[in-house]
């Protein structure tokens, strides 16, 4: 019992070394990303047995009108605000003033462009909804900047409570109003009721009191930093978006559904390790700028790890998306499981770049970060259009595919040439992504196993495939590890130290 309670003190605690704070804060974030996905699953599932795919591609032309604005006129500020290493104090009042301001602008726009934007995607019921989402806009602008803090000093414990609030509104109410409305307003009023709650639970966790105040010097120095943020999002709004809009344009609200649908299920997971990657490793990155060789070996320790984790959840996703789908979501979804197939490989690559985008931005090199994408936007324009005419949202997937395959590898050597890897560092980093690829080749055998000794029922099948997939994986990992000096199992225990004050 003590022990438990000095881990969860050492938890709660944000004081420690470096490397405990990192180990503490991944901690809350993965905590944090573990129940928004159960809660986003559940979601998920209840709305999509409810909803229709046409629901769900209206939606999705709102979010994608709404998110073109947001992208277009991203400042950056709070990236910058992360990455200075003195006090931030005196640039909050300017940054929030700007934001609200944009805020007010975008939703105008928005709701004078609805008409539009709903003409462009063929969608004319999309109208009202955009209109209304707009207002979500407005209440993430008027949120409290001090909790920018938070993830500067690593202080996720804190960030977990913001973020949660949101998640169990939008759940509440989303699930609430799908069993009244049975419509696609059930989206929009979770949206909103995620939102404002995350609002006002700002002011609650955070003490800064904000300031209208327009600093133009202030202002200046922090889009320095941010107007390479503004290009770098632009552009991987186009890559990560603009085949949402090619789908929707070309193929209609229910395709986008589907496809969207299809995304989201099968990078997931590698969404939620993405998001505890780049929340945790930029503020750690940046403390470790000027020092490059713990720089180097952090960078490696967090890709090792991130390997680890992804690849046996895409490789499970695979073997089991037509049962997910068909059990879960109903036959009404089964036109997108080979797009969920093909994504599975961006999902395993998106983590592991999530760990290189970070070292760009920690640098002070985000002109890489809008540079790279530049190019991967002129290559996925020249495959989008064949693909998809030929082969539908699963030939859109593989061109988004193969456009991230492309440039997997050269994200890889920038890497090594900033942080300066020595001959022994680039074969290591080659050990660390090829090892959890080969140690995922008995999960091909997974669900045969399962079903020649576990035949009970759909949903008990597929739960042992994944308890089984699990446990052959870790065996492969296992065997590596002893046969190797590829070291998880050291540094998976090097992590549990510092999260108990010993490390």
């Amino acid at each position: 019992m003590n022990k438990i309670k000095k881990i969860a003190d050492n938890l709660i605690t944000p004081g420690g070394t470096l490397s405990q704070k990192v180990a503490r804060s991944g901690f809350w974030v993965f905590f944090l990303r573990i129940v928004n996905l159960g809660f986003s699953l559940i979601r998920l599932i209840i709305l999509a047995r409810i909803l229709s795919p046409s629901d769900f591609g209206l939606m999705g032309v709102a979010l994608l009108t709404m998110s073109t604005l947001e992208t277009f006129s991203q400042t950056g500020f709070q990236a910058a605000l992360i990455q200075k290493k003195e006090d931030i104090q005196s640039y909050l009042n300017s940054a929030w003033t700007v934001l609200i301001l944009r805020g007010f602008v975008l939703f105008v726009i928005l709701y004078f462009i609805a008409p539009y934007a709903a003409i462009f995607f063929s969608a004319p019921e999309a109208k009202p909804i955009i209109r209304v989402i707009g207002f979500s806009i407005l209440f993430q602008a008027f949120a409290n900047i001090g909790i920018t803090y938070f993830k500067k000093e690593l202080e996720f414990n804190k960030e977990f409570i913001y973020q949660l609030a949101g998640t169990l509104a939008d759940f509440i109410v989303a699930i609430s109003a799908v069993l009244i409305l049975r419509n696609v307003w059930a989206l929009v009023l979770g949206l909103l009721a995620g939102n404002i709650t995350r609002c006002f639970v700002s002011y609650l966790i955070h003490p800064y009191r904000p300031r209208l105040n327009f600093n133009l010097e202030k202002i200046k120095e922090l889009f320095g930093f941010g107007k390479w943020i503004l290009g770098s999002s632009i552009l991987i709004f186009l890559i990560t978006q603009g085949d949402d809009i090619f789908v929707g344009k070309l193929l209609g609200a229910t395709a986008l559904g589907f496809y969207q649908l299809a995304y989201r299920i099968s990078n997931m997971p590698a969404t939620e390790i993405t998001h505890i990657i780049s929340q945790v490793t930029f503020p750690t990155y940046s403390k470790l700028q000027d020092n490059i060789p713990k720089l180097r070996e952090a960078y490696l320790k967090v890709l090792q790890f991130t390997a680890f984790l992804s690849f046996p959840m895409a490789g499970l996703i695979f073997i089991l998306a037509p049962d997910f789908t068909k059990i879960f979501l109903g036959e009404k979804w089964i036109p997108m499981v080979s797009a969920m197939q093909v994504f599975c490989v961006l999902g395993a690559l998106r983590s592991i770049a999530a760990a290189s985008g970070s070292i760009f931005l920690a640098t002070g090199r985000p002109d890489i970060e809008a540079k790279l994408p530049a190019a991967q936007l002129a290559l996925l324009a020249i495959l989008i259009y064949p693909l998809t005419t030929k082969w539908g949202i699963t030939g859109t997937a593989i061109s988004v595919v193969i456009v991230s395959c492309s440039f997997f590898f050269i994200i890889l050597g920038i890497v090594v040439r900033l942080i300066k890897m020595e001959r022994a560092d680039v074969i290591n980093l080659i050990k660390i992504i090829s090892f959890p690829p080969l140690a995922i080749i008995p999960l091909i055998f997974t669900k045969n196993f399962v079903l020649n000794h576990f035949i009970v029922n759909d949903i008990v099948n597929f739960s042992m495939s994944i308890i089984v997939g699990i446990v052959f994986y870790l065996m492969g990992i296992y065997i590596i590890d002893k046969y190797s000096d590829y070291n998880m199992l050291k540094n998976i225990a090097a992590i549990f130290s510092n999260l108990t004050g010993r490390g």
